[in-house]
């Protein structure tokens, strides 16, 4: 087995390790990192489980070797809100999810709430349309997508309150 050294920086920190080349971007967060917001759902790239933001786009970590994000800038469910700063300072999207009940089991929800900080980043202000495409790579079995919608729109609405992307930044 062939080992290689992996430099990312994830939630504002830098991490190093010493991964085998094969080890997948969501297995280093997981197991090394021990940031277990991002869950293994498929490993296919199919349900969305295991979504980050890495250098600003959202991306399926299951379909991303560690070692292809040597040097990247990722961005787990984690690093959304400050650590231990309880529910009072969690980030906007997150609070609108649970304010809209846009979660049941919780598993789908670090994906969905990351795909919808990608679009909130791009575009304050998303139809429904917008908002259904921007999620349609993370699939839930729980919630028949309808509070997920709503949540998303709420969210928008509390960013664009609170002056636009700036209040989406972490």
């Amino acid at each position: 087995m062939s080992r290689v050294m992996v430099r990312v920086r994830v939630n504002g920190a830098w991490k190093e390790a010493e991964v085998d080349t094969r080890t997948l971007l969501v297995d280093l967060l997981r197991e090394e990192f021990m940031l277990t917001g991002t869950h293994i759902g498929c490993l296919t790239g199919n349900c969305g489980a295991c979504t980050v933001m890495m250098d600003d786009l959202s991306v399926k970590s299951c379909t991303v070797l560690a070692a292809q994000a040597n040097g990247a800038d990722v961005l787990t469910i984690e690093g959304l809100a400050p650590k231990d700063s309880g529910t009072s300072n969690l980030h906007p999207i997150q609070q609108a999810f649970i304010q809209h009940h846009g979660l049941q089991c919780g598993f789908c929800t670090p994906g969905m709430i990351l795909s919808a900080y990608q679009l909130l980043m791009r575009n304050p202000k998303p139809t429904e349309e917008e908002i259904r495409v921007s999620i349609a790579g993370n699939l839930c079995r729980c919630t028949g997508y309808q509070n997920i919608l709503k949540a998303i729109s709420a969210a928008s609405e509390r960013t664009l309150q609170q002056s636009g992307k700036r209040a989406l930044r972490r």
